[in-house]
């Protein structure tokens, strides 16, 4: 799985998973913080539509973390304030880039999280399109 997706679940699912595999790691492994969770801004960029050209649509506040395990570094870095999760991810992160052993049976639970929350996604989808309006048949 990669980082990308694996970030994805875990920002988009239950807290508590990301504090459960950060356990795992903390339990097992010393975990040296890099750097404090701590919040910041990000500059957004965005690409014009007619010209192709970049431009900078405006600042998202954001909380990061960085932890070292076994001489690799983890980021974690999320929208919002959030120190906790940020230092989960960032520890999840360091995991996969340390290649611990704990993180073969971290596939399944992942996997299995990302099917509640395209479930939650389906539902969501399915309550707004009950509220969509057919133009075609107001006339009859």
């Amino acid at each position: 799985m990669n980082r990308k997706r694996r970030t994805e679940i875990l920002i988009n699912g239950s807290k508590d998973l990301s504090r459960t595999l950060a356990a795992q790691i903390e339990g097992k492994y010393d975990v040296k913080i890099v750097e404090e969770p701590n919040n910041g801004l990000v500059m957004i960029k965005m690409r014009e539509g007619s010209k192709k050209s970049l431009f900078y649509l405006g600042e998202v506040l954001v909380t990061e973390a960085k932890v070292q395990i076994e001489g690799q570094l983890g980021i974690g870095i999320v929208k919002g304030i959030d120190l906790d999760l940020a230092y989960w991810l960032a520890v999840v992160d360091a995991a996969y880039n340390a290649d611990l052993e704990e993180i073969e049976s971290w596939e399944k639970i992942l996997e299995e999280e990302e099917i509640k929350i395209n479930n939650e996604v389906v539902k969501l989808q399915s309550k707004v399109l009950m509220t969509k309006v057919n133009f075609e048949t107001m006339n009859e």
